[in-house]
């Protein structure tokens, strides 16, 4: 199987996950507006304001990623008595999967960071907080709520933004409670140093975090992994993944080889909370049961996303999904896309007036019959789409000793042939989405169905569609091929 493959079913298994994160909290503000002159007061540009937005960042950004990701998680976190405070905990209540435990501080404010965003581009950013160490009794009641809520997660993440909530003995005795009650911890560090996250399962430093806590060199990935196992000898932590913007991600688990892991991102827009996105989706993939492994490349595919979008951004499911998607199938052949890559596609043939066809099936051992199919279905229209069960949709509809061949050598082979001109997958039981999404001139399926049994049928012909049984081919199938195969 493809190593990508392998990934795509953890995402469904998001919804399930139940993830504790402690840590810093902040309202993050985002002031957009445009540039058109400089200040006559000093040599700064002037931003005419055109909106303004407020989200929930740092440990609020990692639940916002959690819970945009499908999983439930129970914050722990600490705002002050004003204005802004209650603005957070506004925000937290619109979220419908978080759970929240918040510890009222009267002697600080809530921490508020502030962008100015002429077009794309943040010109100046102004921080309100204060970052001293809470104090005994705000810490106890962290603890306490923390620890209720550990019974009921698979993992706990630890946001640090060195905003004072995670102080050494805190950060200690809830790792130390975590691994009495086998859950694993993942911390984002902003100590350098590493030391007082002793016991923690897995790190995730950025580059220039990791050269300043191991006081070595990150600039490449020998020297990323280097740096990495400097740390692992000398603190007891299981991995530390490092996170390396524009180089990638670098995984170096105890005892393993390094594991580089390249960029995903094909334009960067902004990066603020990446970090966080990257921090969500380990937790919830290890929770689904995924490896560190496997975890560090659904967060790598993740981070790809979300630095594609402007401000403190989230990634969904169908977004994950569609990138693993892509990246699978970017190497099988050029006819299969994504679905998103096959839309565009769609209205660049229409744009040409061209009539677009549409069948779809599991396609596995593919057969005369399937042949015929396909070149009847071509002879109906300019140009064919095929969609593609994925395996996971094939397991659920033929057994689990199906398909015989994956997803990706299914749709290699479909788009081989001459009346196919583009394949994409789909993850769903039956096509109806793909099919609403395409809204086909034409759809094909055997004549061992009927109109009224064709899955779309009624949606393309409501705007004048046809739909086309394509004659059979006797003694053609699938299962009567395995039949012959079994001794």
């Amino acid at each position: 199987m493809n190593p990508l493959e392998a990934l795509s079913p953890f995402v469904p298994a998001f919804v399930n996950a139940k993830v504790l994160c402690v840590g810093d909290l902040m309202l993050d503000r985002y002031v957009y507006g445009s540039v058109e002159r400089i200040s006559p007061e000093a040599p700064i540009p002037v931003l005419s304001v055109e909106r303004e937005i407020a989200m929930l960042g740092g440990a609020g950004n990692v639940a916002r990623n959690v819970a945009a990701l499908g999983g439930t998680l129970h914050l722990v976190a600490a705002v002050g008595a004003d204005a802004a405070g209650r603005e957070v905990e506004a925000l937290l209540h619109a979220e419908p999967r978080l759970k929240t435990s918040l510890v009222r501080l009267m002697a600080r404010p809530t921490t508020v960071k502030s962008r100015l965003v002429a077009g794309t581009q943040q010109i100046v950013r102004a921080d309100r907080e204060d970052s001293s160490p809470l104090s005994p009794g705000e810490s106890k009641a962290v603890i306490s709520a923390a620890l209720r809520a550990l019974a009921d997660v698979q993992v706990v993440i630890l946001s640090d933004y060195a905003k004072g909530v995670l102080s050494p003995d805190i950060t200690a005795t809830l790792i130390a409670a975590a691994r009495e009650a086998k859950v694993p911890v993942i911390v984002d560090p902003k100590s350098s140093d590493f030391a007082r996250y002793h016991g923690a399962n897995l790190l995730t430093p950025n580059a220039r975090e990791l050269a300043i806590a191991s006081g070595l060199p990150v600039g490449s990935d020998a020297a990323a992994a280097g740096a990495a196992q400097s740390i692992l000898a000398r603190v007891d932590i299981d991995a530390i993944l490092v996170t390396r913007s524009e180089h990638g991600m670098t995984l170096v688990q105890r005892g393993a080889a390094p594991i580089h892991l390249s960029a995903h991102a094909r334009e960067i827009a902004d990066v603020s909370g990446a970090g966080d996105t990257v921090l969500a989706s380990l937790g919830l993939a290890v929770a689904a049961g995924a490896s560190l492994a496997e975890a560090a490349r659904l967060a790598n595919h993740a981070a790809g996303i979300v630095v594609g979008k402007v401000g403190t951004a989230t990634v969904h499911p169908d977004e994950l999904l569609d990138a693993l998607q892509a990246e699978r199938l970017r190497g099988s052949d050029t006819k299969t896309r994504s679905r998103g890559a096959l839309l565009d596609l769609v209205a660049q043939w229409r744009a040409r007036g061209l009539t677009i066809g549409f069948t779809n099936g599991c396609f596995d051992l593919l057969h005369p019959g399937h042949v015929s199919l396909l070149a009847q279905a071509k002879a109906n229209c300019d140009r064919l789409i095929v969609g593609l069960n994925d395996d996971a949709s094939v397991r659920r509809l033929k057994g689990p000793s199906r398909p015989i061949n994956g997803e990706t050598a299914r749709a290699t082979v479909l788009g081989s042939l001459q009346s196919v001109d583009a394949v994409t997958l789909f993850a769903e039981d039956t096509p109806l989405a793909l099919i609403e999404a395409i809204r086909p001139d034409v759809l094909v399926k055997g004549a061992d169905y009927t109109i009224d049994k064709v899955v779309g049928a009624d949606f393309v012909q409501s705007y004048g569609g046809r739909v086309v049984l394509a004659a059979l081919t006797e003694g053609q199938s699938t299962t009567a091929t395995i039949a012959r195969m079994q001794p």
